[in-house]
């Protein structure tokens, strides 16, 4: 009861807010039911003058429920078909990460970006956007306005690349009888699974290529999702040794370790399981991975709800720059072992 009693008021303004963005997000795949929850808790917080009693509701929504979110994304994952059609990509996928994640730790100090940001955009660049912010976020203790923050950049660049990549790859001569190439391309250079199945639909409308390309850049991009798994532990290990360090004695790795990750490749290990050895369909899976893209509606309507919008329009100039240079080098490092692979 005390649960309820404390949570309530908050889960109900966080569902206010979420059901009309769930719904706008269909409406609009290309901007995404996050971005839009996430701009309406701004609004919304700025004509609330006392949020003491919504609270600990809202504070439930963006830590708790963003991990359950994790979790139930991982009922999105058959290991095994992935591990399969995405090993043609893994090179790429391996070397854009590293890409991404070298970028923002550089420019971070260069440019004296706060630490957890840098993160947060580098590895929302680098491996599935808004999923893997939410994963990150509780691993390095990250607060409302810095993932907002980071959410906002990936979203800038999200929308740029629906819109822009599939001229970008005509322009590059990107075969059009085969959407492998820019499949390829979509799965490893473009942040959120949204823009990817936005661009990557565009380009099979385009040449009449049904969904092949879709298809080809939903599987890399699935393959990319996990590399949220190693990501997330060594966060959490770093972050174990530099509280260790700084504090002068031994930290619990039990309270920083990021469990979450644990179920959701149990998740996956058990989608795996029941979709190629024990006949189960795919579809059984998809309420859940469903209830997971709510659920980060729902998680960002909360941090829209605690974040200040004037200071993050303020601040937001070095991590939008910091995304741009991510964003750039993932494109060029994906295009240039394309080629050398004999991809494209």
């Amino acid at each position: 009861m005390e649960f309820f009693s404390k949570n309530t008021k908050g889960l109900l303004l966080c569902l206010v807010i979420a059901v009309p963005s769930w719904f706008a997000g269909l409406a609009f795949p290309v901007i995404g039911g996050p971005v839009i929850a996430i701009i309406l808790g701004m609004i919304v917080t700025l004509f609330i003058k006392d949020k003491s009693a919504f609270q600990d509701g809202i504070n439930y929504c963006s830590k708790k429920i963003l991990q359950y979110a994790v979790i139930l994304l991982g009922f999105g994952l058959n290991l095994s078909v992935i591990l399969e059609t995405g090993r043609q990509s893994l090179p790429i996928i391996i070397c854009t990460i590293t890409t991404s994640l070298v970028i923002a730790f550089v420019l971070s100090k260069v440019m004296h970006i706060p630490g957890k940001i840098s993160t947060l955009v580098g590895v929302g660049s680098s491996i599935c956007g808004g999923s893997a912010i939410a994963a990150t976020a509780p691993v390095i203790d990250a607060d409302d306005e810095e993932v907002a923050q980071a959410i906002s950049v990936i979203f800038f660049f999200n929308v740029l690349a629906a819109v822009l990549f599939p001229h970008f790859g005509n322009l590059l001569g990107f075969s059009q009888t085969s959407g492998e190439a820019f499949g390829i391309f979509a799965g490893t250079a473009i942040n959120d699974t949204s823009s990817v199945t936005a661009a990557a639909s565009t380009w099979d409308t385009m040449f009449g290529l049904g969904s092949a390309t879709l298809d080809k850049a939903v599987t890399v991009k699935l393959t990319r999702t996990l590399a949220i798994i190693p990501i997330t532990l060594v966060l959490a290990f770093y972050r174990a040794k530099k509280e260790k360090s700084s504090a002068g004695s031994s930290v619990s790795l039990k309270k920083i370790f990021p469990f979450f990750i644990i179920y959701f490749v149990i998740a996956s290990v058990i989608t795996t399981a029941a979709t190629s050895l024990a006949g189960v369909p795919a579809d059984f899976f998809s309420p859940l991975k469903e209830m997971s893209k709510f659920f980060i509606v729902l998680a960002m309507a909360a941090i829209g709800l605690s974040t200040n919008i004037v200071k993050l329009v303020k601040t937001g100039g070095k991590p939008i720059l910091l995304g741009l240079c991510c964003w750039i080098g993932i494109t060029a490092v994906s295009l240039v072992l394309q080629h050398i692979l004999g991809i494209w």
